[in-house]
């Protein structure tokens, strides 16, 4: 079902403004209905509880005047979720039991959902459809990468944590979850239902392109990521590498320790990444002299490049072992850490900012690079990748460069 709404084009930036209305409304009216209130019952309420009991004021309130349906734990838990995200860092979040579940299967490598990866803006809270799975539910039903996602199941998603969207679209296998995205300039809306499955993920694709040019993409750094990526490593090898293009676009990153040991194959002895924690202590992660890839490389990256994607990318340029092609990194440059909270519930906090092996902190600024390339389009053949094309033609100039030297 397809429909062209002019008016769409704002809608999602708008969306915020709408709720901020709303909320200064709401506030307005609780005002208003506080003011009304006997005056007896008010005295009674504030003499019970003193100034430090504000979370029980309100509750007896609610108890007393809400007309609507309370459920306590809904509550409960949107005062973890409330008080976390008065933090104001994005990247703090208290997750409920389901959406724990979810976060656990996502860094498995494993779980049942339609198989497209997500990024949020942080500005406006828009949701952006970055990468969608070869033959997966959401490929199937003719979702594609760049649309927004708009509505889940017909609720609207733009400002909605992006965990709890997640979560809303992840389900049992073989259920439908209804999906509404915006594509293009003019913001033409489509509905589908995709059909869920279990979702095995690929994360890392490889072949060998043109004068033995190797290409690994990475979609994310998961638990699965690092055996995928040594085997595709290992692959292009025995076939004869003798250059290799890094591809993380739009890979929004992972597990710091799996990145760890992905460069830990590519780089010599040292540093691959630091980070200091809110007293200063430093924790480094070292690469050994074991492994090392000693031929030129091209490392691929845009704006949804982010994190561990940003790790790697700063470590090769750091290093001067393989040269960053593309346009500017996401910018986290900071590490969370997932707490147990023991009841099936966690809480992801910000621990630390990390810094690539020179000491640069990336965080807010993301990675340059080397060589600037947008991504540009071909309407005649869908199939070129421009920046693709630049990182082959610059790895390849590498090399002649390197022999050229020797």
């Amino acid at each position: 079902m397809k429909h062209n709404h002019g008016f769409l084009k704002g809608a999602l930036v708008g969306a915020l403004a709408v709720l901020l209305i709303t909320a200064l409304t709401s506030c307005g009216i609780a005002q208003f209905a506080i003011g009304k209130l006997n005056r007896k019952s008010e005295e009674s309420i504030s003499e019970k509880y003193s100034s430090d009991d504000k979370m029980i004021l309100i509750n007896g309130l609610i108890e007393s005047y809400y007309t609507g349906d309370v459920d306590e734990e809904d509550l409960k838990e949107g005062i973890y979720k409330g008080y976390i995200e008065a933090l104001g860092d994005p990247y703090s979040v208290y997750y409920d039991e389901e959406e724990t579940k979810t976060l656990m299967e996502s860094t498995s490598g494993e779980y049942s959902g339609v198989g497209a990866v997500l990024s949020q803006e942080r500005e406006t809270g828009i949701i952006t459809v970055v990468q969608v799975y070869d033959g997966s539910p959401a490929e199937k039903a003719g979702i594609r990468a760049n649309d927004l996602i708009y509505k889940v199941n017909d609720e609207e998603v733009t400002g909605i944590e992006l965990s709890k969207v997640v979560s809303n679209i992840r389900g049992e296998e073989g259920t439908t979850v209804d999906i509404t995205v915006l594509r293009g300039e003019d913001m033409e809306e489509i509905s589908v239902a995709a059909t869920r499955q279990v979702i095995e993920v690929a994360t890392v694709e490889y072949e060998m392109k043109q004068n033995h040019t190797g290409y690994i993409r990475v979609t994310e750094f998961d638990s699965v990521t690092y055996e995928q990526y040594k085997e595709a490593l290992e692959s292009l090898e025995k076939q004869g590498v003798e250059r290799l293009v890094v591809d993380l676009r739009s890979n929004p990153g992972g597990n710091l320790d799996t990145v760890v040991d992905i460069l830990d194959l590519m780089l010599p002895e040292g540093t691959v990444v630091s980070m200091k924690d809110k007293q200063g202590k430093e924790t480094v992660f070292d690469s050994d002299e074991e492994n090392q890839f000693e031929k030129p490389v091209a490392v691929l990256v845009n704006g949804y490049s982010a994190s561990a994607s940003e790790i790697f990318a700063g470590a090769m340029q750091d290093y001067k072992l393989g040269t960053i092609v593309g346009t500017q990194t996401y910018g986290k440059g900071v590490v969370q850490k997932l707490f147990d909270l023991k009841d099936g519930t966690c809480l992801k906090l910000t621990i630390a900012e990390y810094y690539t092996p020179s000491g640069r902190s990336i965080n807010g600024e993301g990675v340059t690079p080397d060589v600037v390339v947008e991504y540009e389009p071909d309407e005649q053949d869908p199939e070129y990748d421009n920046q693709l094309q630049k990182a082959i033609e610059v790895v390849s100039q590498n090399q002649k460069e390197q022999l050229s030297f020797y």
